[in-house]
């Protein structure tokens, strides 16, 4: 059974659909991105499976509870992310944690949270005296502090200069080798069409000759370590194109996988070497 189950899920402020009509599913222990430009719904759909807001048509289940009908027991179970709106800014960041850490029936300890998010530093700092990551890394924090099964970050990294951006990202990862689910939004899509625009189809070859560089869409092709690897503007003619050289026996596949840009790829556009380097 998924831990999340979204059906044709539909949500309209006046004439405009802000939701419509969506459906998915999360796997336990999964990180699932909603991925989309401002605008275009992502924050609505989380407030949904929060319990926070009613959607006009269709039905999300979290963790096995129907959120319209239970959400207060919904928000028991998940842990969600705060924007700067959320905090008293007079409180320090341990004050901050024993607060949220009060409103739950269980809580992890805050000394170790506050470890955890590398906020030990700050623990004295008044809220109103952090930085963009800090108070990032506080809002993760206080999504984390009841210990939840399911963790909800809105935009969890807009803001984060690249070294705080991937610390957090390290952060997220710790969550699901622990077993947590993440459900996370992010507007990223813009910087990854812009600097790194195509889809790389990577394919390994068993027998045949082949001009891939014919193929439709295909922008680049690169050979390594005996894969072959695609660039192309249009994935599914190439996949088509590729599908029948296989069927047809013109050429044979060992593998062959599809892989959209990622961050990464946007940093060796703009800088000609990997983040490694």
């Amino acid at each position: 059974m998924p831990i999340v189950e979204v059906v044709d899920l539909f949500k309209r402020y006046g004439d405009v659909p802000a939701v419509d009509h969506i459906g998915f599913v999360v796997e336990s222990g999964e990180v699932f991105g909603i991925l989309g430009p401002n605008g275009a719904g992502k924050t609505t759909t989380l407030e949904i499976m929060e319990g926070l807001r009613r959607p006009d048509g269709g039905r999300a289940v979290v963790d096995g509870v129907d959120v319209q009908h239970h959400p207060r027991e919904v928000r028991s179970r998940i842990g969600m992310q705060l924007q700067q709106a959320g905090f008293f800014e007079r409180l320090t960041v341990d004050e901050t944690l024993q607060l949220f850490a009060a409103f739950h029936r269980r809580a992890l300890p805050v000394s170790d949270v506050i470890h955890r998010l590398q906020l030990d530093e700050k623990r004295r700092a008044r809220v109103d005296t952090l930085s963009g990551g800090q108070l990032q890394r506080l809002s993760v924090a206080v999504a984390l502090i009841n210990d939840p099964r399911i963790v909800f970050l809105d935009e969890p990294t807009t803001g984060l200069d690249p070294q705080a951006r991937r610390a957090l990202w390290e952060v997220i990862g710790s969550f699901r080798r622990e077993g947590r689910t993440v459900i996370l939004t992010t507007h990223y899509m813009e910087v990854i069409r812009t600097h790194a625009p195509g889809t790389t189809v990577s394919v390994l070859l068993g027998g045949g000759q082949v001009r891939f560089d014919v193929l439709p869409g295909v922008q680049t092709v690169q050979q390594a370590n005996g894969e072959v690897i695609l660039l192309t503007s249009d994935p599914l003619g190439t996949v088509h194109a590729l599908m029948e050289l296989n069927r047809s026996g013109e050429a044979i596949f060992q593998q062959l996988r599809v892989e959209e840009a990622t961050l990464e790829d946007v940093f060796l556009q703009l800088t000609g070497r990997r983040l490694r380097e």
